[in-house]
């Protein structure tokens, strides 16, 4: 079965560039522009079994996203890959508090972010 990712990032060229990638190797893959749109999304009634999502983003950003999806009814054991610019212990401690599964500061390879899917990710 096709395992569903979705991406949330402000950044129409990261958006594009990680579904292309993502498609290539076999997912589907739902994309978000905000936390927001990406909450919506997932109220709506998707069921990624994935999400990686910017930190910095405007209207909501990837932080209160994280803490905001593990709120909800059957996201508590997804898992949450923060991809960033970001660097900052701080950072990554308040996501790994609020429930990231995982940090990946920008750029990341392709074969990279495909190894750390696996790794977090069983049968991708």
């Amino acid at each position: 079965m096709t395992k569903t990712i979705m991406i949330v990032d402000d950044s129409a060229t990261m958006l594009m560039s990680l579904r292309n990638s993502l498609e290539i190797s076999g997912f589907n893959v739902i994309s978000a522009s905000d936390g927001v749109i990406a909450m919506s999304t997932l109220q709506g009634g998707a069921k990624p079994d994935l999400i990686i999502t910017d930190i910095n983003m405007p209207n909501m950003g990837g932080i209160e996203f994280i803490g905001k999806a593990r709120a909800l009814s059957g996201f508590r054991f997804i898992p949450i890959l923060a991809l960033t610019t970001e660097s900052q212990q701080g950072k990554r401690d308040e996501a790994k508090k609020l429930g990231a599964t995982g940090w990946l500061v920008k750029p990341v390879s392709t074969s990279d972010l495909g190894k750390i899917i696996k790794q977090v990710l069983p049968g991708a």
